[in-house]
């Protein structure tokens, strides 16, 4: 155990110090000053000019947002068409047939929103066309998405009253020239150096020593696994995602993974410290969200070390943990600690079964899909952890008696309203959701079993069903495998989950950004909140679990811990 936990900080560290240089970086590309990769401003102008559009043009938040929606149906209806027509389309060598259309507009709708929640298996329900056509373009362009809408959150915190928040389409191409697709194709020969496998043939069919004729499935898998963990994505190029050789073929593979999940994510909270020059306001965030990320490693790697006491009362030896659904070759530990870092970005990236996790596992990823900004995703892990901030500052200002402000913008009672409608949505949303589905389910005419939907029943079933929805709607993806999703009823259902999830915390901080930049600025005095000191990131650790992890006790009484009960009874 403590070897293994040595190893987790030492990935960390790692990751901080590569995050703090390229958070810097990042600062330089989107405040326009020379970057390294300054050479690739004549591809940038050749895409620019192709698509018609004005990259130095200065927007207002209202005009950022409608250019960041509108360009949503641009990319979801052609990967809606592709993925229902890919059975007569080329690049399918494993004669894989057209999805079901509403199979094909979750999946479309799921990689649209970062998500990547996957109602099909990847080797055997998608071709190659829509692995790399759809999917993988999906995921640069919704990380993109989500870096570019971030930038602009902290951008409208600097600019003058009347002034803009940026273009969207430069700060989506540069997102995309800049950053995410040169760390993909470093990450990406990494992967193939470590045996990742990348070519266009069909399966390989072998025969065992046994004897069995077995089909291997292969194909581009390095070009997609980067740019799914670098942009808080997730979806697998197999069903079994990480815990497949051909996404991790090592163990040092394992160690990138580990890396670049949380990479871009950490570096992000730097970039805010260079581009606003708070610096000791991004040591503040990165504090919080640490803080975070160890209250949801420390138990769920606490339980998977006890093991299961039902299975040691029948007397199998556990000294290895609670080993069911784990990738044996990374044992219990490191699966853990990669399931803890994955709902806390959340990427939603997975190496083990959740569904064989003990229940307060399932307690602790649930905390961490609802709560969404320890770190977060890409951007977007900001932009919650914003909500957070702005209710924070109002209900902290007004403890000590002076009027709330952030940056030296006031907080009226309008921009307070916005981000509590946002955080109830986040938590109401998922719950109304499961609601209606318990409901069908207990009601269905001849039984819940004759949907199909439940391998568990009980406490463990009522999470199975609510894990769902909160995965959606924080951008996760990840599920318990004992649900029998593909239906149009989950379909459809974890679709508006999923794009809720996603546009209304941006709609909602691109208002408030409206709202703060309309008003006067205010220099800070002896009375004014320290909003960058270790007090004030108490104060909003504190509020985050009042607003998020309270919100769902109940929830919880229901589901993994009364499961967790059940089990020492």
């Amino acid at each position: 155990m403590f070897t293994d936990s040595f190893g987790f900080v030492l990935f960390f560290l790692l990751t901080l110090s590569m995050a703090v240089p390229l958070g810097a970086y990042m600062k330089r590309v989107y405040h326009g000053e020379k970057s390294l990769l300054d050479f690739m401003r004549p591809v940038e102008k050749w895409i620019i000019k192709i698509s018609g559009t004005d990259p130095e043009k200065p927007m207002n938040w209202k005009q950022y947002l409608v250019a960041l929606l509108t360009i949503q149906v641009v990319w979801v209806i052609p990967a809606f068409i592709i993925l229902m027509l890919q059975g007569k389309l080329f690049l399918n060598p494993g004669h894989i047939p057209g999805m079901e259309w509403s199979l094909a507009l979750n999946s479309a709708s799921s990689f649209l929103t970062s998500t990547n929640l996957q109602h099909y298996a990847g080797e055997t329900g998608a071709s190659y066309l829509s692995q790399i056509g759809v999917f993988t373009f999906l995921q640069f362009v919704s990380a993109a998405t989500s870096l570019a809408a971030g930038v602009a959150i902290v951008r409208g915190l600097t600019a003058d009253p009347g002034t803009g928040v940026g273009n969207f389409f430069n700060d989506f191409l540069r997102s995309c020239t800049r950053i995410l697709l040169p760390l993909s194709v470093i990450v990406a020969i990494i992967f193939m150096i470590g045996g990742m496998p990348m070519t266009f043939k069909g399966s390989h069919k072998i025969i065992t020593l046994q004897g069995d004729t077995v089909n291997v499935a292969r194909g581009p898998v390095a070009s997609m696994i980067p740019i799914k963990e670098l942009g808080s994505n997730g979806g697998g190029f197999f069903g079994a995602n990480d815990a497949h050789p051909f996404e991790n073929p090592l163990f040092a593979t394992f160690v990138v993974h580990f890396i670049i999940v949380l990479l871009l994510p950490m570096a992000f909270i730097f970039f805010i410290g260079y581009y606003l020059n708070r610096k000791k306001f991004a040591w503040m965030l990165l504090g919080v969200m640490t803080a975070g990320l160890l209250m949801l490693t420390i138990p769920i790697v606490k339980e998977e070390a006890g093991g299961n006491p039902k299975i040691t009362a029948i007397g199998i030896d556990q000294s290895a943990g609670n080993m069911e659904g784990k990738e044996v070759r990374f044992g219990v530990n490191y699966s853990a600690f990669y399931c803890a870092e994955n709902v806390a970005i959340p990427a939603g990236t997975v190496a083990s079964v959740h569904d064989s996790y003990m229940p307060l596992s399932a307690t602790a990823m649930l905390i961490g899909m609802q709560v969404d900004a320890f770190f977060g995703g890409l951007g977007t892990g900001w932009i919650n952890m914003f909500m957070y901030l702005i209710i924070a500052v109002f209900i902290g200002t007004l403890m000590i008696g002076r009027s709330p402000e952030l940056f030296g913008k006031k907080i009226s009672t309008k921009e307070m309203q916005v981000a509590v409608m946002v955080s109830v949505l986040q938590i109401f949303v998922p719950i109304a959701l499961a609601a209606v589905a318990c409901y069908i389910y207990v009601n269905k005419s001849g039984g819940g079993d004759t949907l199909g939907w439940l391998n568990n029943k009980g406490p463990h079933g009522f999470t199975t069903m609510l894990y769902e929805y909160v995965s959606s709607v924080a951008g996760n993806g990840s599920n318990f495998g004992g649900l029998g999703n593909n239906t149009i009823f989950w379909n459809l259902t974890t679709s508006i989950a999923m794009l809720s999830g996603r546009f209304v915390p941006i709609t909602g901080s691109f208002m408030i950004i409206g709202l703060m930049k309309q008003k006067k600025f205010i220099p800070a005095s002896l009375g004014t909140l320290q909003t960058d000191s270790a007090t004030f990131g108490v104060f909003l650790f504190a509020i985050i679990i009042v607003l998020s992890v309270l919100s769902l006790f109940v929830i919880f009484m229901a589901g993994p811990i009364a499961e967790h009960f059940s089990l020492h009874t």
